[in-house]
């Protein structure tokens, strides 16, 4: 909703330079709840389907979200050479919307599988010529699509209730890291965020936390 209204404010904006008014278009209502993100219970399921998944490609791919908070185009667009790691520290040359590129740091639970993949990596077709970090069986570089799959396949080994997929591991990041009392400016940096805007949701309250606060009504038992 939110980039559907930021479209409609551009056309306003081009039908006030031609003189002609606002184009007057309704607007939606942008959600007071913050994003869908997994509760900590989901994310534990989660994190194991990830832990007993038999490929070492897929592990990696799928805590990538969870972990850097890649977005999946993100994701299937990092290279081999951006996948920096020295002997206790590493980060991500991640190459985002727009172009734009950030380094964000590797998270310890992220080394062990991207160093399995590393090491399986050159055993699949394409891997001499082939820049892509995440390749596909053809040689190829991994497409969304695919990575969707890879996804949704672990999202119902986890037995989850809702679709798993790249947007709930990378709201489940950002989340956390807000919840967490983390900068925003932070946040936004490693999330890549242009607009800390963007952002502010987040820290508005989700569908449990309303839930939750009627804890607190006294009932008589």
């Amino acid at each position: 909703m939110r980039y559907v209204n930021n479209a409609l404010a551009a056309l306003d904006d081009f039908h006030v330079r031609l003189g002609m008014g606002k184009a007057d278009v309704g607007r939606d209502d942008i959600p007071k709840t913050a994003p869908k993100a997994m509760d900590p219970n989901a994310q534990i399921r989660w994190l194991r389907a990830i832990e007993d998944w038999p490929h070492a490609r897929d592990r990696a791919l799928a805590l990538l979200p969870f972990y850097a908070g890649l977005r999946i185009g993100d994701a299937v667009a990092l290279d081999v050479a951006g996948v920096r790691m020295s002997a206790r520290k590493g980060h991500l040359v991640v190459f985002g919307k727009g172009g734009k590129v950030r380094e964000v740091p590797i998270h310890p639970a992220l080394r062990g599988p991207l160093t399995d993949w590393l090491d399986e990596r050159p055993t699949w077709p394409g891997a001499t010529v082939e820049k892509a970090l995440f390749l596909n069986r053809r040689g190829g570089r991994l497409t969304t699509r695919g990575a969707s799959d890879v996804f949704t396949a672990i999202g119902e080994a986890a037995g989850l209730d809702e679709a798993t997929n790249a947007h709930l591991g990378r709201h489940t990041f950002v989340t956390e890291l807000i919840r967490s009392g983390e900068d925003l400016v932070t946040v936004a940096e490693v999330a890549g965020h242009s607009r800390l805007d963007t952002l502010r949701i987040y820290s508005q309250p989700t569908e449990t936390d309303k839930h939750n606060a009627l804890r607190h009504l006294t009932v008589d038992r």
